[in-house]
């Protein structure tokens, strides 16, 4: 690779994949001179899951959690500077809500993207080797439309490949005939001319689609059910102590635990995470209760419903779940016309990694060991990712807000500096036992 790497120009850091977090960090490093990055994604633009943009769907983090504000108030890339560049920070005023629609955020964030210089759209990574002579990292690329071929340099990389939608063991045979919620507005028209749809899911997105095909369920005269292998429909928890969790503070708890109970936690604490918004669980049931009104409902909500098996029936073009009341511990059937996964995502270790492998540090279950300081490399110092350490982090990773907090630690480790201030305690509660502490005996 020596002989390539002497033609190419060096970057301090290659950042794969441009979601809201590597987005963030490009909107950081653009003021700060001597970090020179290279922002790197496959798509055309920026569209962040365009399939979930409804007319009604929020963010579940307050604005202030943008792209850069919790970093840098200043920042020329913040929320409250896009909208008063669109001419709408009164109206934004007047409306009066921290929860942002989903749709605008996305216009934010490409309003930021198209002002950086840096950020490569159709750009797909295909390899990433290291030259060793050079001590370089050596990112082969090919342009989604001409298929050229190009190779970027660097000295670090940031990994935000983000994660792919994940299909239920049962259904991957059909996966083809299933929809995700990632592609649920392109699907939308074709699952409203069935005479039955079946949404499985516990969370927002699966919530937001359900309230969604509920609102014309009485003009398609479709059957809509709802199935959760949860006990019930958990409301996203939003009190002040518990949003203390998403910290600095408890992340340095996390951190310290073992592996065996980190794995543990995040299996508990679902419901801190993928929860529904509550006013969207309450909107729901007034929908029903409203449509009753009028005519026979044709709905069901299952919960406790696990889906064990998921076959399609060419002949009658009908879906047959098979589901298991998991309290009950019994067996039954739903016959469906169309099927929606609310099944969330998958980080998946991307294939370009490869050639680096050997780089990387992995824990006993093959993911990424990843530090405190969110590095993944032997060194620590080298290779970071964005929002693939979930299961050494805990649940702040997916977190928009705590996105910039990630950032400006991840620009501390490739400037060796603070450029960022960084809080390091910002909890009322203490996460950890105390420390011990000499007692004087007192007899009573």
């Amino acid at each position: 690779m020596s002989g390539d790497a002497g033609r190419a120009e060096i970057f301090d850091f290659v950042a794969v994949g441009v979601g809201p977090f590597n987005l963030g960090l490009a909107c950081l490093t653009e003021p700060i001179d001597e970090l020179n990055g290279l922002f790197l994604d496959r798509n055309e633009r920026f569209d962040w899951h365009p399939g979930m943009l409804l007319a009604e769907s929020t963010l579940q983090t307050p604005f202030i959690g943008d792209l850069v504000t919790l970093a840098d108030p200043t920042s020329r890339f913040s929320f409250l500077n896009y909208v008063k560049s669109q001419g709408r920070i009164y109206a934004f005023y007047i409306k009066e809500d921290f929860f942002l629609m989903r749709k605008e955020f996305n216009q934010y964030c490409q309003w930021a993207a198209e002002q950086l210089p840096n950020v490569e759209f159709g750009q797909s990574v295909e390899r990433i080797d290291y030259d060793d002579a050079q001590r370089l990292y050596c990112v082969t690329t090919r342009n989604v439309k001409t298929r050229a071929q190009n190779l970027r340099l660097a000295r670090r990389l940031v990994l935000g490949t983000g994660a792919s939608p994940a299909i239920p063991a049962c259904c991957r045979g059909v996966a083809d005939r299933v929809t995700h919620t990632s592609r649920y507005l392109a699907d939308k028209a074709e699952l409203q001319r069935k005479r039955s749809i079946t949404v499985i899911g516990s969370g927002q997105s699966a919530a937001e689609i359900y309230y969604d095909l509920l609102q014309e369920i009485d003009v398609h005269g479709y059957r809509l059910d709802w199935v959760t292998r949860s006990p019930r429909f958990f409301p996203l928890e939003l009190t002040k102590l518990t949003l203390e969790m998403t910290s600095p503070d408890y992340a340095d708890y996390f951190h310290r635990l073992p592996a065996f109970r980190r794995d543990q936690l995040i299996k508990a604490q679902k419901g801190l995470y993928k929860g529904i918004n509550a006013s969207l669980i309450n909107d729901i049931y007034d929908t029903l209760y409203n449509k009753s009104l009028s005519s026979d409902l044709d709905v069901n909500l299952h919960t406790n419903a696990e889906l064990t098996r998921c076959a399609f029936d060419e002949a009658t073009g009908r879906f047959t779940l098979g589901l298991r009341q998991t309290e009950q511990d019994s067996s039954f059937e739903l016959e469906t016309e169309a099927v929606v996964l609310g099944t969330g995502y998958a980080y998946r270790t991307p294939a370009f990694l490869k050639p680096i492998r050997h780089r990387i540090r992995w824990d006993e279950s093959g993911r990424f060991a990843v530090k405190r300081n969110y590095a993944i490399d032997g060194a620590g110092e080298e290779i970071f990712v964005q929002n693939a350490e979930l299961h050494t982090h805990g649940f702040v990773a997916p977190d928009l807000g705590m996105a910039s907090y990630r950032n400006a630690s991840i620009i501390r480790e490739m400037t060796g500096r603070e450029v960022y201030p960084i809080e390091r305690r910002i909890a009322f509660q203490q996460f950890s036992a105390p420390r011990a502490r000499a007692r004087t005996a007192q007899r009573a």
